[in-house]
């Protein structure tokens, strides 16, 4: 069974495909979802990631500190600035 975690506090310059590569090495991604506004069709900061399974999720959760949280230091893993 596939489980879904919020990632929150999100840079703006994050995108779908750079959120899946970060999860990527804990695990399958089966989605990975940037949550943007409708309008302007900027990243509103968080998104969820759907890993294939428990286990996948519980490495990325114990492996990046953002993982399921609303905390995250945008420099470890986007290398960069919010």
């Amino acid at each position: 069974m596939s489980k879904k975690l919020f990632v929150g506090s999100l840079p703006w310059a994050v995108n779908d495909e750079s959120l899946k590569q970060a999860f990527a090495p804990y695990g399958k991604v089966v989605s990975a979802t940037v949550v943007t506004d409708r309008r302007s069709g900027r990243s509103k900061g968080f998104g969820f990631v759907e890993m294939e399974n428990d286990s996948e999720a519980k490495a990325a959760i114990d492996a990046l500190p953002f993982a399921n949280s609303m905390f995250m230091d945008p420099s470890n893993v986007f290398g960069g600035n919010p």
